[in-house]
């Protein structure tokens, strides 16, 4: 394969502002809440260095930043940098220190073990399956021993209602339960749980880095 087709960065959204008015649009004006059902799923604890991976306009970051805490190290990544622009603008009007960078979720710039928990919002169905496995790998790598990840996406079950949104999403994009658990577990990561959000088609994957080996 060539090393081009290697660095492709799947579908890229660059429209900060449109990008943030479909969200509010998504979760009819309930952002708030939809981040707080994400952060309750990934556990996050005070003083954890945690790692958004597709953060778009940086609000879950922001979010998950404050979760925790001044001792702990918040991170955000996106192949966009109009969106990388706007995350920086929103953390600086609140105060909130969240480090932002253009990069591709296939080559993760951080080194190994460096994170306690990785989140993937709604970003696997952007990406194609060669990419959704390299971005996999990388996630293995930067987790600690232990470390956790969190992926949300469109995966609707096969009998899931036809509904106006529901048709919109399977437009815009939308991958399968098993498109995300397989480049997981292939990577080496162990499921710990899946589910659905509890929003539309949302289902979500807990995962984990293997545990440090105990002598």
């Amino acid at each position: 394969m060539r090393q081009s087709e290697l660095r492709k960065p799947g579908l890229v959204l660059h429209d900060a502002f449109a990008y943030d008015f479909l969200v509010w649009i998504f979760t009819r004006g309930g952002e708030i809440t939809f981040r707080k059902m994400i952060m309750g799923k990934a556990e996050l604890q005070l003083g954890e260095t945690v790692l958004d991976i597709g953060c778009g306009t940086g609000s879950l970051a922001i979010a998950a930043k404050r979760k925790i805490g001044p001792a702990g190290s918040m991170h955000g990544i996106d192949a966009s940098p109009q969106m990388i622009a706007r995350a920086k603008k929103k953390a600086k009007s609140a105060g909130v220190d969240v480090s932002f960078k253009v990069a591709l979720v296939q080559e993760l710039p951080f080194a190994d073990g460096h994170f306690d928990v990785v989140l993937s919002t709604m970003m696997f169905h952007h990406l194609s399956r060669t990419a959704r496995q390299q971005c996999a790998t990388q996630i293995k790598r930067v987790l600690k021993p232990g470390g956790k990840v969190l992926v949300v996406d469109f995966a609707p079950a096969e009998q899931a209602k036809k509904g106006l949104l529901d048709h919109l999403h399977r437009r815009h994009g939308h991958v399968s339960l098993q498109d995300i658990l397989a480049p997981l577990e292939d990577a080496g990561l162990g499921t710990v749980e899946t589910g659905g959000l509890g929003l539309y088609d949302l289902q979500f994957v807990v995962a984990e880095a293997p545990a440090p080996v105990r002598a």
